[in-house]
């Protein structure tokens, strides 16, 4: 067979398909068409030296917020996408009934890299902050399994925000229309936790096998670990149950103590996305593969946090055939590293440190078989605030990947 594309010389990390080492990856059209060893370049149009680098599946980033220009967090994927080995975004939650068919026809429709939603409960969606749910008129389960019926294509589930401010007094109602919601359509529901009341006891009853707990190393008060560290039992029971434990990394949700209690009894998160959005994309987020730096750091395994980013979301989703794995037949979408090794602080949401010796920093990214282009960030939007910690790191002129480096 003749390719298109053939990537050679890399070690290829490839925990969905099975592939492991010093291997070539080669692309006919849009799909996988060989991981082998040794395959010869003159057997492609075209080769790309990968000696040295990290060869994984494009990234899967199970939540993100890229409704730009029309909700409060919204960023440009694409850009974000060719510097960071994302090819799969799932937005979760910024598009409501009312605007989803914009999120399709102006954001999904021309973007590069592969969009999917979760449809929030609230009929607005995340057009503000938050409140989305403090009125729940905009709750409505009809509208919202009328729109992903029409939608299936698009939109992959259903997302509540559960927290203080989205439900501002509601409690747990909107909850109970999001589970409703989803289980007219078949669909999983994200639940997003932080700060209560509602307290966290009062969100886990209603979680089924397959629903994702987004923000679950979450250091606020709907943490899943008690003061001692230990897991809660009604957690326990949930994650056995196969409820999906997501990051979520953000800019509000993300603890080292709480990840470093649960990853001392060996509770590994299922899902490592980013929470990517206008208020964590300049720190001390930035991007994926950063966060996905920080559990090296941590202490797990590269095969491990590969896994979390790319074979488990697209598990989640359903789709492990098709994304999240380099396996002859699937998309060709691939993702290049190199390892960084130095010196490297990270930071938490709380601005905690936690020092570090490599640094995944992406090279190239592949969706469909073709190269992203390298794009200019937009300006924040008007209403970000920088934080001191993002300011100082703009003065000194750092670039994302650097914004972590302390030699």
């Amino acid at each position: 067979m003749h390719f298109d594309l053939l990537i050679k010389g890399g070690d290829v990390i490839d925990p969905g398909g099975h592939h492991q080492g010093r291997l070539d990856v080669a692309i006919k059209r849009n799909r996988i068409a060989a991981v082998e060893a040794n395959i010869p370049s003159a057997a492609a149009n075209r080769v790309i030296d990968a000696t040295g680098q990290i060869v994984t599946p494009g990234l899967v980033d199970l939540h993100t917020h890229v409704y730009h220009s029309v909700t409060c967090w919204g960023i440009h994927a694409d850009p974000v996408a060719a510097r960071s080995g994302v090819t799969t975004w799932l937005d979760v939650g910024s598009a409501g009934a009312y605007n989803l068919m914009g999120f399709r026809e102006f954001i999904a429709k021309p973007a590069n890299a592969r969009l999917y939603a979760l449809l929030n409960i609230s009929s607005i969606g995340l057009t503000a902050s938050t409140w989305e749910l403090a009125n729940l008129n905009h709750c409505d389960v009809d509208l919202c399994t009328r729109l992903i019926e029409l939608n299936r294509d698009l939109v992959l589930g259903v997302k509540v925000r559960i927290d203080v401010n989205t439900t501002s007094g509601t409690g747990v109602e909107p909850l109970r229309r999001g589970q409703e919601a989803a289980k007219r359509t078949g669909l999983p529901m994200m639940v997003h936790i932080g700060k209560g009341p509602p307290e966290l006891d009062e969100v886990l009853p209603y979680l089924r096998p397959g629903d994702i707990l987004t923000h679950c190393f979450t250091g606020q008060s709907m943490r899943i670990v008690d003061p001692k560290g230990q897991l809660f039992d009604g957690v326990r029971t949930a994650w056995e149950n196969g409820v999906v434990m997501d990051i979520g990394h953000g800019a509000g949700s993300f603890s080292f103590e709480t990840a470093e209690a649960l990853l001392t009894h060996g509770y590994k998160p299922d899902v490592i996305s980013s929470d990517i959005h206008q208020f964590s994309i300049h720190g001390p987020l930035f991007d994926l593969p950063t966060c996905m730096s920080k559990f090296l750091a941590l202490g797990m395994s590269l095969t491990d946090v590969v896994a979390a980013a790319t074979v488990n979301p697209a598990g989640v989703l359903g789709m492990q055939q098709e994304i999240g794995t380099l396996r002859p037949g699937a998309l060709a979408d691939v993702a290049l590293f190199r390892i960084e090794r130095g010196n490297f602080t990270f930071y938490d949401v709380h601005m905690n440190e936690r020092k570090g010796k490599e640094l995944l920093r992406n090279t190239l990214t592949i969706v469909n078989g073709r190269e992203l282009p390298h794009l200019s960030d937009p300006p924040p939007a008007p209403w970000i605030e920088p934080t001191d910690f993002q300011r100082e790191l703009a003065e000194r002129g750092l670039t994302p990947a650097a914004m972590v480096a302390k030699n």
